[in-house]
C-alpha cells in the first residue's frame, strides 16, 4: 500500500472516513472536470476490495479505503454500461449528481446523500437539485435511498422517482442527530415499487455516530418538506418508524396514495411516530395521528413538482469505440 497515492480529506468531512487521516485515491479519480464519460460495453470494474476489507476489519489502516470512481468538482460526468464489484469501499462517489439507470446490489445503502457534523457546516456546500431515476436496488442491511446521516452541509431539492427496490431494510431514510445541524428539505419522491423490506418509510433522529468530539450538540438539523406519494409495497414487516428530535421535529411532511401489504408476522402497531409533524392522503394501513388522514379528495397532496431541475435539461451523451481485434 506504500505505493498507493494518498489524498487530503474530503473538506466537508475534515478527516478521513476509517481513520484521521486522508484517504488513498479511488481507481478512477478526477477533479474539476467537464465533459467525461465512464464507459463499457456492459463491462465489468472489479475492485478486488477483499484485500482492503481485511485490513479494514483488522484495523490496519491509517487512511481512509480508496473507491472505484470518484469525481470532484466536476460537471457533466456520464457513467455506464457499466458492472461495478467488490469496491474497497464506496462504488462511486459524485458530487452534484444525476444518478438514472442504476441497478445496485449494496450492503449498505444503495445511494447515500451525505459534510459531516462542523465540517460540513464550515465547509457550507450543500448537496442540491439532485435527480434520482430508474434505480433497482437489493440492499438487505441498509436503505434504497439514504439521506444523511451526514448531511450537516445541507441537502435540498432531491428528487427520486421510478424506483424497485427488493429485500431492503427500508425505501428512504432520513438519518440525522444532535449535533449534526445542516437541513433536509425540499424532498419528493414518487412511484416506488418496494418488496419485502422492514419499513418502507423510517426517519431517525437520534443517529449519534460524529467525526470527532469537536461538534456542537447545540446545532439541530433542520428537517422539512418531505414528499412521499404514489408507492406500493409488499411483504412489510412495520409502514412507518419516524422518530424526530425531541424539541426539533421533522415537519412539513406530506404522504399520499400509498398501499403497504404487511407481512405475515408484520408488528401489530404498523406506524410510530414521534416529533413529527405533517399529513397523509389515501394511506393505507391507517397512519399515526401526528400525521392525520386528509381523505382521498386530497389524494393530489404531495405533488411532484411540474418544474424540472436544471439538471434535468442536461442531454446525455453517446460514446462510440472500435474494437480492433489483432
Amino acid at each position: 500500500m506504500k505505493e498507493w497515492p494518498v489524498l487530503k480529506p474530503l473538506p466537508s468531512y475534515g478527516r478521513g472516513r476509517d481513520a484521521a487521516g486522508g484517504r488513498f485515491t479511488s481507481l478512477i479519480y478526477g477533479t474539476n472536470l467537464t465533459d467525461v464519460i465512464v464507459t463499457g460495453a456492459n463491462g465489468t470494474i472489479d475492485g478486488q476490495g477483499s484485500f482492503w476489507w481485511q485490513k479494514f476489519h483488522k484495523g490496519k489502516l491509517k487512511y481512509t479505503r480508496p473507491y472505484l470512481i470518484e469525481f470532484m468538482y466536476s460537471d457533466t460526468i456520464q457513467i455506464s454500461n457499466l458492472t461495478l464489484l467488490n469496491s474497497p469501499s464506496w462504488n462511486v462517489h459524485p458530487v452534484y449528481s444525476r444518478i438514472e439507470d442504476s441497478y445496485g446490489v449494496s450492503g449498505d445503502d444503495c445511494i447515500a446523500v451525505s459534510g459531516w457534523d462542523e465540517y460540513g457546516i464550515s465547509f457550507g456546500m450543500p448537496t442540491k437539485q439532485l435527480v434520482i431515476r430508474r434505480l433497482t436496488c437489493i440492499s438487505p442491511y441498509s436503505a434504497a435511498i439514504a439521506l444523511g446521516s451526514e448531511m450537516s452541509g445541507g441537502i435540498q431539492d432531491v428528487r427520486a422517482e421510478d424506483i424497485t427496490a427488493v429485500h431492503t431494510e427500508s425505501g428512504v431514510r432520513i438519518k440525522t442527530a444532535r449535533g449534526r445541524g445542516g437541513f433536509v428539505k425540499d424532498i419528493f419522491v414518487r412511484r416506488m415499487s418496494l418488496h419485502t423490506m422492514k419499513w418502507v418509510f423510517w426517519m431517525t433522529g437520534n443517529y449519534k455516530q460524529h467525526a470527532d468530539n469537536h461538534y456542537d450538540p447545540n446545532a439541530l438539523p433542520v428537517i422539512q418538506g418531505i414528499n412521499y406519494r404514489d408507492i406500493v409495497a409488499n411483504n412489510v414487516s412495520m409502514a412507518a418508524r419516524l422518530e424526530g428530535i425531541e424539541g426539533d421535529p421533522f415537519t412539513q411532511i406530506c404522504i399520499a396514495n400509498v398501499t403497504i401489504g404487511m407481512a405475515a408476522k408484520a408488528k401489530k402497531v404498523p406506524w410510530t411516530c414521534t416529533d413529527v409533524e405533517g399529513i397523509t392522503s389515501g394511506v393505507s394501513p391507517r397512519p399515526c395521528d401526528l400525521l392525520p388522514d386528509q381523505g382521498q379528495k386530497k389524494i393530489t397532496a404531495c405533488d411532484f413538482p411540474a418544474e424540472p431541475l436544471s439538471i434535468d435539461r442536461v442531454v446525455l451523451k453517446t460514446c462510440t469505440y472500435r474494437v480492433n481485434h489483432m
